[in-house]
């Protein structure tokens, strides 16, 4: 089973779900699959429709977590160091689950049996620490992608403490 967790926050929240679940769990988070950084900055560090359609490497985050058959490669690249992050691949287990978090990752086609979306305000994420040139990215991708309608679970997150949960 693949799990998609999207949204700010959406790391710890994934982090929880998978110390709680009782069946084995592979860990992914998309930002150990983000473009080196000379492919990521190309067009500058705050440029919006890079960050939105460059940063990530979808095709390494399908080819070697969402549709590896034998075993996921669970870190690609370490963007702190700019550089591959060497990771040994992990077999999939026997009825595992791959949960994978990240930011913007709805609407993209990616392969997932089950999506959750953290849904934030501008002034929620302006808290949480995400940059201001980034909020526009994040207006625009709940006006196109619309991620909190298309989500099979959406976690309203305003209160960090507090979430609500959504089942659809």
């Amino acid at each position: 089973m693949r799990v998609l967790v999207d949204g700010v926050g959406s790391r710890p929240l994934a982090d929880r779900v998978a110390a709680a679940l009782t069946r084995p769990v592979v860990r992914v988070s998309a930002d150990d699959f983000l473009r080196p950084a000379g492919e990521r900055f190309e067009w500058g560090r705050e440029d919006e429709q890079s960050f939105r359609e460059r940063w990530l490497d979808e095709g390494a985050l399908r080819r070697e977590a969402l549709e590896a058959e034998a075993a996921v490669l669970p870190r690609l690249w370490d963007a702190d160091r700019d550089r591959s992050a060497r990771s040994t691949p992990t077999p999939w287990p026997a009825n595992g689950v791959l949960l994978v978090d990240g930011v913007l990752l709805l609407g993209r086609g990616l392969p997932a049996e089950l999506t959750v979306h953290v849904s934030l305000s501008p002034k929620a994420l302006a808290r949480q620490g995400v940059p201001s040139w980034q909020l526009p990215v994040f207006a625009a991708y709940d006006d196109e992608v619309r991620p909190a309608q298309v989500c099979d679970v959406l976690v309203r997150a305003e209160d960090p403490l507090r979430p609500a949960a959504l089942f659809r």
